[in-house]
């Protein structure tokens, strides 16, 4: 291979993480694959002397460092949770608009609002990122029948919170564990990282199991 050829090359692929950096819903992985491929541009343009162009991206690769390290600092944004009614007129517009992306993760999702269902809002900087719908069992367990973050902070933060005792819902000692049905495989991918593991349930159906015990807390 050739020295004009790996130019060109390295071009190419800048151009290649450029245009998939547009097509990413969550902002974490917009600025990710746009800093690399700034950063390709950066090394193209000093190589055939496009200096103006080096200047530019140099400009645009530090403007994703600021936005990164404000999106990877914990203490930068706040978390909190909200509870809501079944009935809340909200909730109602928040699964409608949408119903097709959590159809992705859920097939079949129908919204039934129970007695028992616990229906809560997770907060990021007051922003309704995430819901989470469930219910308390009898076997010291919570069945998580819906777990859903939009598109834009899918980053993971929202579930280590929702999962971890800041959140209060899972601060009851009684409950021992979650779990969840499999969904779709970007609702098991989502699942196992965040430590449910594949179990059965009684029938012998296949179920993805949380432990909440105080130990892992």
């Amino acid at each position: 291979m050739n020295s004009e050829l790996i130019v060109e090359l390295i071009g190419y692929i800048g151009s290649a993480f450029v245009i998939v950096s547009l097509t990413r819903t969550s902002i974490l992985k917009l600025r990710l694959f746009g800093l690399t491929g700034a950063t390709f541009f950066v090394a193209y343009s000093v190589i055939i002397e496009a200096y103006p162009i080096a200047v530019v991206n140099v400009i645009i690769v530090g403007i994703h460092l600021f936005f990164l390290r404000g999106l990877l600092s914990k203490k930068s944004e706040f978390f909190t949770t909200l509870e809501v009614r079944g009935d809340s007129r909200y909730l109602d517009y928040f699964l409608r608009f949408h119903e097709d992306d959590i159809r992705n993760y859920r097939e079949g999702f129908r919204f039934e609002p129970r007695e028992d269902q616990i229906r809560v809002f997770v907060l990021r900087d007051l922003v309704p990122a995430g819901l989470l719908i469930g219910r308390p069992c009898a076997d010291h367990a919570f069945e998580v029948e819906l777990d859903y973050v939009i598109p834009r902070y899918r980053d993971l933060r929202i579930a280590e919170f929702l999962f971890s005792p800041r959140s209060g819902v899972f601060t009851d000692p009684l409950c021992k564990r979650a779990w969840s049905r499999p969904g779709t495989s970007s609702n098991v991918e989502y699942l196992e990282k965040m430590g449910f593991e594949r179990a059965a349930d009684d029938d012998g159906s296949t179920i993805y199991v949380k432990d909440l015990t105080p130990a892992e807390l």
